[in-house]
């Protein structure tokens, strides 16, 4: 199983519910801290939800790094995993991350199995969850704060530091889903069908 194959069976067989919600954004290849580390599927509803994807052909050479990129913003994490990645990749992620295992059967149909429920994350970093805003997003926030003149023209960092410095960790997680749910024409959600390899759109 490669990781298109996961990626599509996954979007249609588990997160399908999200892709009918009208109240949920579901987002493939998610950067974060712009685009250091990208988060397989993000899922952008009442919490932020991530899931990184590993597939036959994947290492878990990088996972340690990731795992730190999507602990600064993620509520829940979980980690889609091929079965020849199931004895390390337990050892390597944090209690609080959830643990789904995928498996091809006899007739050729990826299966899923939740082997952990994730957990809230207890460590999300406010700079990091600010910087999900686009530099638009941020300087709108900030004049809707009564924050104005030399601050504002200055470059996107310090913009963030600033949010993350007067708005609470809670509030601000609610006000970042808000700008990105209101994003026009942002990341179309994908396009999948019932059978592996052809496509139709997803109901709405």
């Amino acid at each position: 199983m490669n990781d298109s194959q996961i990626r599509e069976n996954f979007h249609r067989k588990k997160i399908i519910k999200y892709h009918n919600d009208p109240n949920a954004l579901v987002i493939d290849e998610l950067g974060i801290k712009h685009g250091i580390c990208r988060a397989d599927i993000a899922i952008v509803n009442g919490r932020f939800i991530g899931f990184e994807i590993k597939s036959d052909a994947d290492s878990l050479y990088r996972l340690n790094n990731q795992i730190k990129y999507y602990n600064a913003i993620f509520d829940h994490a979980s980690l889609v995993f091929s079965d020849c990645h199931l004895k390390n990749a337990l050892k390597i992620i944090p209690d609080w991350w959830g643990a789904i295992s995928a498996t091809r059967g006899r007739r050729g149909a990826i299966h899923f199995r939740t082997l952990r429920r994730p957990k809230q994350n207890p460590v999300i970093d406010v700079f990091s969850v600010a910087q999900l805003l686009w530099r638009t997003e941020a300087y709108d926030l900030l004049s809707k704060l009564g924050i104005s003149g030399k601050l504002l023209r200055q470059k996107r960092e310090i913009l963030y530091k600033e949010i993350a410095s007067v708005i609470d960790l809670n509030d601000l997680r609610n006000i970042v889903r808000d700008y990105m749910k209101n994003r026009a024409n942002w990341r179309d959600q994908k396009s999948l069908s019932s059978n592996d390899g052809s496509s139709q759109p997803f109901a709405k």
